[in-house]
């Protein structure tokens, strides 16, 4: 059953909200990053054992950052799929994605079987799935 305007308005404010979320703290994060050095995360005697840490620290950071644009991409995209009349459907199957995948995923393109799908084809080596 496709999404009513009542359903529809609360994923729009959802959607825009975590995407406003998401865009805080990725400029409080490039503020802070561009703030830190190896210095500041190592500490005045740094060795090989602390630059390690540093460098799992930046490492963790980048993954955070990127899973955070990767989600604000999607978001963003959900936001013009609404504009389009196109939000909530799949753009595999163009079968209704259900409501409760979208209350977990607002920013979700399949249904669960296509993402399925979608993830066993694309997925490389090593690559997590949902």
């Amino acid at each position: 059953m496709p999404l009513n305007q009542e359903q529809l308005d609360g994923f729009r404010r959802t959607v825009r909200e975590r995407r406003e979320q998401l865009e805080a703290e990725l400029h409080s994060d490039a503020a802070r990053t561009r703030e830190e050095s190896f210095g500041e995360l190592a500490g005045p005697t740094g060795d090989l054992g602390d630059e390690s840490v540093a460098d799992l620290i930046s490492d963790l950071d980048s993954a955070e950052l990127s899973r955070d644009l990767q989600e604000l991409r999607a978001l963003t995209a959900a936001e013009e799929r609404m504009r389009q009349g196109t939000y909530g459907i799949c753009i595999n199957c163009a079968r209704d994605i259900p409501i409760e995948r979208l209350q977990a995923q607002p920013g979700a393109l399949r249904c669960v079987d296509c993402q399925a799908m979608h993830e066993r084809t694309h997925a490389g080596p090593g690559e997590p799935t949902l």
